[in-house]
């Protein structure tokens, strides 16, 4: 099986807690909270090794929050490949009000990298990034990247004949969209990010449809798969267009669930599960991540269990 590598640039430390209800003024009191390694690719790799596969996590971390962070991800028993910075990591905070359910999500960022770490970062890629293997360039850039960061990232990865996977956001994800160099193999976008680089609303499933189409025409990535909140995934590959509706679960956190889809379509793809059968283990992975409380992930028998519930329409 292909190997895969996850790039995070902008990992964090990621709490979760709660507290009866959240209002101004008062002091807070909050539940003792969970304590998770988080960061998009980070996240990736995290969903890959809860699915039995195989992965490494390139992850740029500094200071004490870096250290902790790698140390949860050896208590989690994965793979890393640590690029030391000179700042400090950041570190996210996710408060539920216990009273409406409701959860309000803070990131506190971490410090920027300078431009001789930019580029330390790269040449780590190119030591590490998997002959005709699969690398997933996932979350946001780190501050002091430039814009086209991911793009090098991609010319690095095409040098050992590899596939690149990214879901990033921002004016790195419009520079891709924009300035496409040559397709990317997969683009993964939700609702809000679409309607960041349109500048209107993306209301149905066809005008979802409607841009991932515009994006393969445009040469941007060979599959793209948009994200339609809690009604599913649309996916282009080529002129094959799908739907894959998404189960009724309860919606506990949604922390953490673009991540496990990003980990199971990938891991399927690599294990050379068709790419719509993949988007249905992507879908799966994703809903039962909401289901969990706070920063927490999926656990594998809930993905397969709701694996059958997750209804592919070819468009």
């Amino acid at each position: 099986m292909p190997e895969i590598l996850t790039i995070t640039l902008k990992p964090a430390v990621d709490y979760a807690t709660s507290t009866k209800h959240v209002e101004p003024g008062p002091k807070l009191y909050c539940a003792k909270p969970r304590i998770d390694p988080g960061g998009g690719g980070v996240n990736v790799a995290r969903s890959i090794i809860k699915l039995c596969g195989s992965v490494s996590a390139l992850v740029v971390v500094g200071g004490t929050m870096g250290h902790r962070l790698l140390r949860l991800l050896e208590a989690e028993n994965v793979p890393t490949v640590e690029c030391r910075v000179a700042g400090e990591t950041g570190y996210s905070l996710a408060v539920t009000d216990a009273t409406s359910g409701e959860q309000f999500r803070f990131t506190l960022p971490g410090e920027p990298v300078s431009e001789n770490e930019a580029q330390m970062i790269l040449d780590l890629v190119s030591k590490t990034a998997p002959q005709e293997g699969f690398v997933v360039l996932s979350g946001g850039a780190a501050h002091g990247l430039p814009d086209e960061f991911p793009s090098k990232v991609q010319a690095v990865v095409s040098r050992f004949d590899g596939r690149l996977v990214v879901d990033t956001s921002k004016a790195p994800l419009l520079h891709l969209i924009n300035s496409p160099a040559s397709p990317l193999d997969v683009l993964r976008l939700d609702r809000s990010e679409m309607e960041k680089a349109t500048g209107r609303p993306m209301r149905t499933i066809a005008d979802n449809l409607a841009y991932c189409e515009h994006l393969i025409a445009r040469g941007v990535a060979r599959i793209v798969v948009c994200g339609h909140g809690s009604e599913g995934s649309v996916m282009v590959n080529g002129n094959q267009k799908y739907f894959c509706s998404a189960p009724q679960v309860p919606v506990r956190s949604k922390v953490g669930a673009g991540d496990a889809l990003v980990g199971a379509f990938t891991l399927s793809l690599a294990r050379g599960i068709a790419p719509e059968q993949a988007l249905r283990w992507g879908v799966a992975a994703a809903s039962a991540t909401v289901s969990t409380e706070g920063t927490a992930l999926f656990e594998c028998a809930d993905a397969e269990r709701l694996l059958s519930e997750c209804r592919l329409e070819r468009l």
